[in-house]
């Protein structure tokens, strides 16, 4: 987060020196539209994700897409997003306008994971599809942290999420 200032965002985008800060006029402000721009992102990855994936009918299902959202936010543009989005996260903590954009979302992919559950008759499906996407992202914390990509997606770990989420 040190590292997040006009000077630096104007030289990462090319940009002349002030250019930022014409747009973006405090630290606060900057830190703000980045927050909004990874929520945004996130989002819409969900979304396109959630549209081009089949139907969940199985727990294996539930397993593979989970496990290809891991590999996505652990490797490459994915894994440098998460970055940046874990170190806003925890500057979230004394800034409440962040805390507020960063709550989580409702989006395709979370309704799909929602209603798998509540088709298998899970109690209180709402709490268990919560718990269980904050498991997801404990696994993403986790592989990220130590600078490791998820091989097959974490798959064995989600299989074992998933089991517990389906537990009656």
């Amino acid at each position: 987060m040190r590292g997040l200032t006009h000077r630096a965002v104007d030289a990462a985008a090319g940009l002349p020196a002030g250019t930022t800060s014409a747009y973006f006029r405090t630290r606060s402000a900057l830190l703000t539209a980045l927050v909004r721009r990874l929520v945004e992102l996130d989002q819409a990855e969900l979304r396109a994700t959630a549209e081009q994936a089949p139907a969940l009918r199985t727990p294996e299902d539930l397993v593979g897409g989970l496990a290809a959202l891991v590999a996505a936010r652990t490797g490459g543009e994915g894994r440098r997003r998460s970055l940046a989005r874990y170190a806003c996260v925890l500057e979230s903590v004394r800034d409440p306008e962040l805390r507020d954009i960063l709550v989580p979302r409702e989006n395709p992919g979370r309704d799909a994971v929602r209603t798998f559950l509540a088709a298998r008759g899970v109690a209180d499906p709402e709490a268990r599809t919560l718990t269980l996407l904050a498991c997801v992202d404990g696994l993403v914390l986790d592989r990220v942290v130590a600078g490791e990509e998820a091989v097959g997606g974490g798959t064995e770990q989600i299989e074992g999420l998933v089991a517990a989420a389906l537990r009656p």
